[in-house]
């Protein structure tokens, strides 16, 4: 039986693509896919839902999954070592956890969900899996994380994103 209870989140890979083609956001996710591509990709993604409040990430775990955000608004904020503040908003059609899945140290930022958000996550293994039997899209996938990471390093106010 597929038939989804009243209130269930429909999920599907084509709409994870609109948001990514759509965003305007400086930090946005710029792939180069085709819709052979986004069902490629997806079928190695794993789709979440997550309520307002909820955390997604926290400051100093050591999770290194990446995830693609799909619609909602999640805040990113981090205290540095002067005990200073550091908040970034991150919306769809981007990622976060870029910084922890390439470099695979601990988690720079706590990161909730500042409305209900419909998420999409890719551990390390299932992109080692990506990367081995899809090797380009991997590829395309990785430089368009580090241009997102560099991006946002680049402008101080989204640098407490890099999570």
């Amino acid at each position: 039986m597929n038939a989804l209870l009243p209130g269930a989140i429909r999920f599907d890979i084509q709409t994870l693509a609109q948001a990514v083609a759509s965003c305007k956001s400086s930090d946005a996710l710029h792939c180069q896919f085709s819709l052979p591509n986004w069902t490629i990709l997806g079928a190695f993604l794993q789709p979440f839902p997550l309520s307002k409040g909820q955390i997604l990430i926290e400051q100093g775990a050591r999770d290194c999954t990446l995830y693609f955000i799909e619609s909602g608004t999640l805040s990113a904020h981090s205290e540095d070592e002067n005990a200073h503040m550091h908040l970034a908003l991150v919306g769809s059609g981007t990622v976060l956890g870029e910084g922890s899945f390439f470099t695979h140290q601990p988690r720079r930022a706590t990161v909730h969900a500042s409305s209900p958000c419909k998420m999409w996550c890719l551990t390390p293994i299932r992109f080692k899996d990506l990367s081995r039997h899809h090797s380009p899209i991997a590829l395309e996938l990785t430089l368009a994380m580090g241009s997102v990471m560099a991006k946002r390093l680049s402008i101080p106010p989204k640098r407490a994103a890099v999570t």
